[in-house]
């Protein structure tokens, strides 16, 4: 016998896919949608479509944004002379929430990987580059302190010292292997503090 009807297995299936989501959690969401009522299933699935169709990213840091240009890029009161670059726009969110890094991001949308054959021309690194045109004095590189991490801060400050610009690195308050969407505020707040030159 099977567990499921058809509908529910295929609601199972498709909450399973989310990242941290298993099994059991994935039967309790179906579960749930199961007792809400008509209205706030279908409010829910139309947040799920409008959501995918307006947030995009953000013309010049890669940001998620409904506009050309996020809120950071826009805001004329962040330092625009610092950047930090961060591997994906989550991670922008980690740094906000500490609420003591007031200048712009970057995001490369990924780490260099040459075993999943990613390499820089996989990233928006070429956009980067475009944006160190003279007014920018530092670059802070906050990819996850992981061998892909480290390989693409060193690989970044090697394009980047040339140019004259800072290129400082998260002090080690951050574990070797960890995710920096993960990292508590008060340990984000001190890697960031205690940032170490590369």
């Amino acid at each position: 016998m099977r567990e499921f009807i058809d509908p529910i297995a295929r609601l199972v299936n498709q909450f399973s896919k989310l990242p941290g989501v298993g099994q059991k959690t994935a039967q309790r969401y179906a579960y749930k949608i199961l007792d809400m009522s008509p209205a706030q299933v279908k409010e829910f699935a139309e947040t799920l479509v409008a959501t995918k169709e307006t947030v995009h990213f953000c013309a010049v840091c890669g940001n998620f944004t409904e506009k050309e240009r996020c809120k950071i890029c826009d805001d004329a009161l962040r330092d625009h002379s610092v950047i930090c670059v961060v591997k994906d726009a989550k991670d922008i969110l980690a740094i906000e929430k500490i609420n003591e890094y007031k200048g712009v991001y970057h995001v490369l949308g990924g780490l260099l990987n040459p075993i999943e054959n990613v390499g820089p021309n996989d990233l928006h690194i070429k956009s980067l580059m475009t944006r160190l045109d003279g007014t920018v004095k530092e670059v802070i590189i906050a990819t996850n302190p992981t061998v892909e991490g480290e390989a693409t801060a060193m690989y970044l400050a090697r394009l980047i010292k040339p140019l004259g610009v800072k290129v400082t690195r998260p002090a080690q308050g951050v574990s070797a292997g960890s995710e920096l969407e993960y990292t508590d505020n008060a340990t984000l707040t001190q890697a960031l503090e205690n940032r170490k030159e590369i």
